[in-house]
């Protein structure tokens, strides 16, 4: 959420830079419901001065013995139309709130401009392509099985079989135990979440179609971004446990409302999947400093896996809702001929903060912190990664040495 001070002051501004990232602010409906909102809180202001100022009288007269029926009358009609204006200006309130929740982040300034994916700028390709292999990961082995999937849940869903429920889980063990090497605290966290925690990380409500509701009013999470941004919730942090760095390993949620006819194959657009997180909590001053800490934790992972990868920044038309400043790392994947991504990281600054109300206390004050995510890595594309880029026809591939530990074995059967 936006600083509606900020708004206010500088409208025109505002409206300036969110058209970089092709938002129209409606400039007059908010001006008008703030000037509404104006007028009504100097008439409840008014209103309830009245009313203090003639319930001193009344208690007076009315010690005194004196009539009070007028007084009485007066007193009635003052509450009623406090009511009354009390109604509409928590109507005007909520409207304006509603305004803000729709209204994305502003972009970066070093964010570029762009209109949509095409406009994003390549930043460094790490690593050599050397795979010659052209068949899709679907097709390289048995043991990713969507018809069964299909069978127990419906499309969009797959079932690893045996050597490739260990990859998954050997990749899952190396993500965590790397983020923790780097300082990052492993959280275990609920999959479900409420309304209030999607509210303030910036999923809904306007991308409520993209979720999965459960019957109780809990919503299936679409990243572990959400559970942890919202650990710190109404939270007032000292300035000295800042940066605060969590990890998370979670299955994610999501319908792909707005993905139909896309990647329809294999596992990489799935209503579930699997991810590691990584998410800090930092002070705004040295936020884009951790933001990029935070893409070298995540690119290591690819490079421990030894797959080639090149990191973009999006332009202002391609980033999220919520974020200000984004890179995505993308791994090359043979059969495609192309770099898919990977992770998406990304510097919220104060913008979940101001919806989930997370502070930071210094000398200086008590002011709103940044928040920054990204994949550390998303499993089942890294899985994906790794049968493409290593297979040679054959029935084994050999291991990056990073997975030796994890699966004993220099090779896995596929």
């Amino acid at each position: 959420m936006i600083d509606i001070k900020f708004l206010r002051d500088n409208i025109n501004q505002v409206e300036h830079l969110l058209a970089r990232r092709d938002y129209s602010l409606n400039k007059d409906q908010f001006k008008a419901l703030d000037a509404e909102r104006k007028s009504l809180q100097v008439e409840v202001e008014s209103l309830q001065s009245e009313r203090k100022t003639l319930s001193n009288d009344f208690g007076r007269l009315k010690s005194s013995g004196e009539n009070i029926d007028d007084l009485k009358k007066k007193l009635d009609f003052i509450n009623d139309n406090l009511k009354i204006k009390n109604e509409l200006l928590n109507q005007i309130l909520e409207s304006i709130n509603n305004i803000l929740l729709d209204i994305p982040n502003i972009p970066h300034e070093s964010t570029p401009d762009g209109k949509n994916e095409n406009d994003n700028v390549i930043i460094r390709t790490v690593g050599k392509i050397t795979s010659k292999n052209t068949v899709d990961h679907i097709d390289i082995t048995k043991k990713i099985d969507t018809d069964l999937a299909a069978k127990l849940s419906g499309s969009r869903f797959a079932v690893l079989k045996g050597s490739l429920a260990k990859l998954q889980r050997a990749l899952i063990s190396l993500m965590l135990d790397t983020a923790q090497k780097n300082g990052y605290e492993e959280y275990y966290l609920p999959y479900m979440a409420n309304r209030e925690s999607l509210i303030g990380t910036g999923n809904l409500p306007k991308f409520e179609e993209d979720l999965f509701k459960t019957s109780e009013s809990l919503y299936l999470i679409p990243t572990a971004e959400v559970p942890l941004t919202n650990i710190y919730r109404d939270v007032l942090i000292n300035e000295d446990e800042l940066p605060i760095k969590l990890t998370a390993h979670t299955p994610c949620f999501r319908s792909e409302a707005g993905s139909y006819g896309r990647d329809t194959k294999g596992l990489i657009r799935q209503h579930q999947f699997e991810k590691i997180e990584l998410f800090k909590i930092s002070n705004p001053n040295t936020s884009m400093e951790e933001l990029e800490g935070l893409l070298e934790n995540a690119e290591e992972i690819l490079q421990l896996l030894e797959l080639p990868y090149q990191v973009v920044q999006l332009c202002a038309g391609d980033i999220g809702f919520s974020s200000c400043k984004t890179y995505d790392i993308e791994v090359w994947m043979p059969s495609q001929n192309k770099y898919r991504e990977i992770s998406s990281c990304s510097n919220f600054g104060d913008f979940q903060a101001r919806r989930s109300n997370i502070k930071f206390k210094s000398d200086m004050g008590k002011n709103f912190v940044h928040t920054i995510n990204g994949s550390g890595l998303a499993v089942g594309r890294t899985l994906i990664a790794i049968l493409e880029n290593r297979f040679d026809g054959g029935d084994f591939i050999s291991l990056p040495k990073a997975l030796e530990p994890y699966l004993g074995s220099s090779r896995l059967e596929i």
